[in-house]
């Protein structure tokens, strides 16, 4: 029996890729790359096209195969876009990434009384909707093409421990977890998995070094994750080597997840 225990050794991964939402920086560039690395052909949209093209560009510097699209996750119409031009550039759709996500900027963090209508709204926009809109687009791909598919969603720790003052980040992150296995109970037998890489303290949300010492404090590893380390988590989840994995959450944060009451 032949046993493939590591990516490293596999095959190339011969699929057709679309990372949504962010795919140009941060975690999602680090995935747009791992995939390209592993032998994907990656179509890689932003809303940004300046960082889409950059991402694509590094994928193809490494001798890969990478379209860049931009388009904006809040318009259902960008959306399908997106998703109709991964299918026409790559000729078929194996994988959908969904990244962007998080507790936006200009929404402040506050206690769930004081939160205002419109802000639980925007962090509903931009966390769980476009997910769920682009999870209907690829489903309906994977359908028609009928020979399975991978979803992979990047979620947060917040979305299974409370979230103080960031109240609609988590459940928008709970609704992920949620979303993966309504799709695996009613697509399995299509042969289409969907899971959630459900990240930690990542150094690239950090800006402020005064929090990220305060922060490291409490992760019991000592350190950030790195997005690269996100990336190889979303890459085996979508990979045959996961192929027995759907509905479920993969952990990525550093043990603070399990940290004693008492510590």
């Amino acid at each position: 029996m032949n046993i493939t225990t590591s990516l490293i050794y596999a095959p190339p991964m011969r699929k057709r890729v679309l990372v949504i939402g962010g795919g140009g920086g941060g975690i999602g560039r680090a995935t747009t790359e791992a995939f390209g690395n592993e032998g994907a052909a990656v179509m890689v949209a932003d809303l940004d096209p300046h960082r889409a093209a950059e991402a694509a560009d590094a994928v193809r510097a490494a001798g890969g195969t990478a379209y860049p699209i931009s388009g904006d996750v809040r318009s259902v119409t960008d959306i399908e876009a997106m998703v109709a031009g991964a299918v026409e550039k790559l000729g078929g759709l194996d994988v959908l990434v969904t990244v962007v996500g998080g507790q936006v900027a200009f929404v402040p963090a506050v206690k769930l009384h004081e939160m205002a209508d419109e802000d639980w709204d925007t962090i509903y926009e931009v966390n769980l909707r476009y997910v769920a809109r682009a999870v209907r687009a690829a489903l309906r791909v994977f359908l028609d093409q009928g020979t399975g598919g991978a979803i992979v969603s990047v979620g947060s720790v917040t979305g299974f421990m409370a979230a103080p003052k960031q109240a609609a980040y988590g459940v928008m992150k709970a609704g992920l977890l949620s979303l993966a296995r309504t799709v695996a109970a009613e697509y399995a037998r299509d042969g289409i998995r969907m899971n959630v890489a459900a990240a930690g303290a990542i150094a690239t949300a950090v800006a402020n070094a005064n929090v990220a010492a305060e922060v490291v404090e409490e992760i019991p590893v000592g350190r950030f994750g790195r997005s690269e380390e996100v990336a190889r988590a979303v890459v085996y989840l979508a990979s045959d080597a996961a192929s027995y994995i759907t509905g479920q959450q993969l952990v990525l944060d550093g043990g603070v997840s399990v940290r004693g009451p008492f510590e």
